[in-house]
């Protein structure tokens, strides 16, 4: 829903009572299929377009790029343009993303399919959690992200053994379902005062497509990275309420959870294409073995984070964060240094209750500590360094198993 068109930046908690908790997560969850959906079928897709399995991991990568550009940019075009026409716009890059990945002929249609119905799930996910204006509320929406992904896996597998692994990479469409309900209830408005900060949104692009591309280019995407970024500091000083507001940029609090965000996620994503490949090598299983195995740690991951989300509104925040960044450390060690498969399945576990719940917990936090008018600037830039997070791991991973 868009704010009234006197004060369009205020968000207050009944501005949202007609968008049900059941809307949220179908807005928010599909996204999951395009981030884990393809972890079992890499394989599949490379053979069907003529490529490497390696080449096919751009895929995710792009995907990682797409959500990870599309939220920040998404949610400023809340402020902007208002929420109508914000899901409108992010449905239809969904469902044309959608439609390309079912008849891409090549690679490159498919990596700009992906970049495509990313951009479009991450304003659906984005705007899914400007409308949870309660701890409970964003936990369903975190919780619906983990939960699909923890079924993404195995449902990839078998959607591609039953129909065909495009339609797969077209799953992350079924957001667009809960864009009617948004849109009844979301209120016109007019754009606030003040020119669009083009510079910024294409400042900040340039950023986070470098730090996409570092897993791969270290030096090169390194280098272009520190360049975006000096660009983006010179740009904040002339213009420090635009489209990245300085005053989140400068906030400790927005740092620290942001920044733990992408520590979990990293590790969260990563073993979740490091756990097939690993347990393919200690077991005789089939994928579609491995993906049921995989699907009880984190599915127990995702449901669990609800119930964490929900309760860290009741509990000391540092005490909150200790015990999310330590679930992660341990999950991280355990993966690393252990060969048992039970061991192994524990320690996706870990890495899911943390990442699910450090997404919700950590979200309530780095928004609070923003002013009300860059509310929905916090919720973008923090989800894009969550999900920044989700495209470093796959990719990282590739290349060590490469």
């Amino acid at each position: 829903m868009s704010a009234p068109p006197t004060a369009p930046t205020v968000t207050p908690p009944a501005r949202h009572a007609g968008v049900s908790a059941l809307s949220l997560a179908v807005l928010a969850g599909p996204m999951s299929f395009g981030i884990a959906g393809p972890a079992l079928i890499l394989g599949e897709v490379a053979g069907g377009l003529g490529v490497s399995t390696g080449e096919a991991t751009w895929l995710v990568t792009v995907f990682g790029w797409g959500i990870a550009v599309g939220t920040p940019l998404m949610s400023g075009l809340v402020g902007h343009r208002g929420m109508r026409g914000t899901v409108t716009i992010s449905a239809l890059l969904a469902l044309i993303g959608a439609v390309l990945a079912l008849v891409a002929p090549s690679l490159p249609i498919l990596l700009l399919a992906a970049a495509a119905q990313a951009l479009g799930a991450a304003g659906l996910t984005a705007i899914a959690m400007q409308l949870a204006d309660s701890p409970r509320r964003m936990g369903v929406a975190t919780a619906s992200l983990a939960v699909v992904g923890s079924v993404s896996p195995l449902a990839g597998s078998l959607v591609s053994d039953l129909l065909s692994w495009r339609v797969v990479l077209a799953l992350p469409v079924v957001a667009v379902l809960a864009v009617p309900a948004v849109l009844r209830q979301a209120v016109r408005s007019a754009p606030p005062p003040g020119r669009f900060d083009a510079i910024g949104v294409v400042v900040l692009t340039g950023l986070v497509t470098a730090l996409v591309a570092v897993p791969h280019q270290p030096v090169a995407a390194g280098l272009c990275a520190v360049v975006a970024a000096t660009a983006l500091g010179i740009h904040l000083r002339a213009r420090p309420a635009g489209f990245v507001p300085a005053a989140l940029v400068r906030a400790p609090r927005f740092l620290g959870a942001a920044g733990l965000a992408f520590a979990l996620a990293v590790g969260n994503f990563g073993l979740i294409y490091a756990l097939p490949v690993r347990l393919s090598e200690l077991t005789t299983w089939s994928s579609a073995q491995i993906g049921v195995a995989m699907v009880w740690p984190l599915l127990f991951g995702g449901a669990l984070s609800w119930s964490v989300v929900a309760a860290s509104a009741r509990m000391r925040p540092r005490l909150m964060i200790t015990a999310l960044a330590a679930t992660g450390v341990a999950a991280a060690l355990a993966a690393a240094f252990t060969s048992w498969v039970p061991g192994l399945l524990v320690a996706q576990a870990a890495a899911s209750i943390a990442a699910a719940s450090g997404q919700g917990v950590l979200a309530v936090r780095a928004t609070s500590a923003a002013p009300e008018e860059h509310r929905p600037a916090a919720i973008g830039l923090f989800t894009l360094c969550y999900l920044l997070g989700t495209a470093f791991g796959p990719a990282v991973v590739a290349l060590t198993a490469g």
